[in-house]
């Protein structure tokens, strides 16, 4: 039962028998993908298949797949545009067709959960914290609007969405990745911009993503709480000011911003308690047993309003597409269109290299 409180990673390719073992054990509520775990469009979806194989319930299947730099597919297929690129393009039936290629591609490869749209405000195109390239607009009614094309497109070509980083990270001058960010807007200031987009979308969006970064003004009395450990920010903001009702998860504990400064199991309490219903664990899987016997010490009470939310969210998750090889190819035709239409034939063909720049890991997980 507690099991559907965790996301968890997988380790390679293919499955285990130790992994295996671990899933059907501890019936995680959910996985994530990455670029290690991608290998061919049929590698992929054996792997979702597998998975879904051993879970007793239907398991949420999620993947970062954004465009641009972090896309977990580009090295089976063509990198989709940024939402930088995107934005910068100004049309919005290209985001339109970014949202609706992205969810058959993911169907496709057996996820039912995109972990996007990104719903932060760049104040800054070319900040180190790990937003790069990322970002749909400049300010809240740009966001709103180009996340927002974005995101009911993938839904309505049904693939489930989630809407990150709560409450924001634009203004973040690290990466949480390394170490834990801290901004210092009030809650009064962030309901006039960066909290536009989640009010604007929230009843469009099937889950919420929580952020490593610490508000002093919303936690003075508890410097360096990260936002995903936040009661006031995740219970009495979210739910019961904003009156969110769907799914909250974490981003990954095993982030530079958690892992060096809480114990395992602790963290995804921690994380529960403040308002979180599933708690992310994309790395150290290892430690998910460990990880289950500190969530059985939460209230009953407070689990059973997770899990009934769990439930309901997966209730809305479709089953994949036949996969075809013949599909996959069209998908992926269509996507170099998309990148033809968004940046010009010359710059869409060219393979883009990230080494060497100042970046976030986000790109490689």
């Amino acid at each position: 039962m507690h099991g559907q409180l965790l996301i968890l990673g997988i380790q390679g390719t293919e499955l285990t028998c130790k992994e295996a073992e671990l899933y059907k054990t501890v019936q995680p509520g959910g996985y994530v993908l990455f670029g290690r775990n991608i290998e061919s469009p049929e590698q992929v979806r054996k792997l979702t298949d597998d998975l879904r194989e051993l879970s007793e319930s239907t398991p949420i299947i999620s993947i970062d797949q954004e465009g641009g730099r972090v896309s977990r597919t580009r090295h089976i297929g063509n990198e989709p545009p940024s939402a930088e690129s995107l934005r910068q393009k100004n049309d919005p039936g290209l985001i339109a067709q970014h949202g609706k290629l992205t969810a058959f591609l993911l169907r496709l490869l057996g996820c039912n959960m995109d972990l996007c749209p990104v719903l932060d405000i760049s104040y800054d195109d070319d900040a180190d914290n790990a937003l790069k390239g990322r970002c749909y607009g400049r300010d809240a009614q740009e966001v709103i609007t180009n996340a927002g094309i974005f995101n009911s497109n993938l839904r309505h070509c049904r693939i489930l969405s989630c809407g990150k980083h709560f409450p924001s990270c634009g203004l973040a001058t690290d990466d949480p990745h390394h170490k834990l960010p801290i901004v210092d807007k009030s809650i009064a200031e962030m309901l006039k911009s960066d909290l536009l987009p989640y009010t604007s979308l929230m009843p469009e969006l099937d889950a919420i993503m929580s952020c490593h970064t610490h508000f002093s003004a919303i936690d003075p009395d508890t410097p360096g709480l990260p936002g995903s450990m936040s009661h006031n920010l995740l219970t009495r903001l979210l739910r019961d000011q904003l009156g969110y009702e769907g799914v909250i998860m974490t981003d990954d504990l095993d982030m530079g911003a958690i892992i060096d400064h809480y114990g395992r199991g602790p963290d995804a309490t921690n994380a529960i308690l403040a308002g979180n219903d599933m708690v992310m664990i994309c790395h150290q899987i290892e430690t998910a047993k460990q990880t289950l016997k500190h969530l059985q010490e939460i209230p009953h009470h407070k689990i059973d309003d997770s899990l009934r939310r769990i439930e309901k969210l997966k209730k809305k998750a479709y089953q994949p597409l036949a996969y075809t090889t013949k599909l996959w190819d069209q998908i992926n035709d269509d996507i170099m269109q998309l990148r033809i239409d968004v940046m010009g034939e010359q710059q869409a063909r060219e393979a883009i290299d990230y080494t060497g720049q100042k970046r976030s890991p986000v790109e490689d997980y």
